[in-house]
């Protein structure tokens, strides 16, 4: 299911909101404060935030900022009656899906949940992947995993055994062994999945 976290001082926007969400088939969590919902919030939980721009306290420009900290892939989108375009350009700047004003139509506010459902769908199958990464890497022995890095910009058995202080035959087993274990078939398969999962640097041994 996919969570809409709805944050917004007026009961009234949230009660006709979460009544349109449900309608569309959407899963709303209101908030009637900014506090609230950054105590509350879980970024497990596939979804987006639609947060108002003019809150007491802690207004919606500053939310989308601590958000940020704690969850740096989840998708906003603003929606308020006082907006202006430099922040409306703020808040896009900082990754803001949609910045629509109130009241806003049915159909620009599907429009901005289906960008939103799509990025957060891509951010989660990105940190997946990495996280499998980490796990296949976190195999590796400290030699393989230097070996690796040889392996990834291109150096030759021969150059990498120089580099190592090893022989040519020792190197090959270490490649052998660390592509099993990413299991990877081809180089070129190797170095599209250390790019995917943004290769560390080996610790030194």
């Amino acid at each position: 299911m996919f969570t809409i976290f709805l944050v917004d001082d007026d009961g009234g926007v949230l009660k006709g909101l979460s009544r349109l969400l449900r309608a569309s088939g959407y899963e709303p969590r209101p908030y009637g404060s900014p506090e609230q919902f950054l105590a509350e919030h879980d970024p497990d939980v596939p979804g987006c935030v639609i947060l108002d721009l003019t809150m007491p306290g802690i207004d919606g420009l500053q939310v989308q900022q601590r958000l940020a900290e704690q969850d740096p892939d989840r998708a906003v989108i603003f929606l308020t009656g006082t907006g202006d375009i430099p922040t409306s350009v703020r808040a896009m700047k900082a990754g803001a899906v949609d910045f629509l004003t109130k009241p806003v139509q049915q159909e620009s506010l599907l429009a901005a949940l289906e960008s939103a459902r799509q990025r957060d769908d891509q951010a989660r199958a990105e940190r997946s992947g990495r996280e499998a990464f980490e796990c296949r890497l976190a195999r590796l022995t400290p030699r393989e995993r230097q070996v690796l890095d040889h392996v990834v910009i291109g150096r030759l058995n021969k150059q990498i055994a120089a580099e190592l202080g090893t022989v040519e035959k020792t190197i090959k087993v270490h490649r052998g062994r660390l592509m099993a274990k990413l299991e990877v078939r081809s180089v070129a398969e190797l170095v599209r999945l250390t790019e995917r999962g943004g290769l560390p640097p080996a610790p030194a041994i």
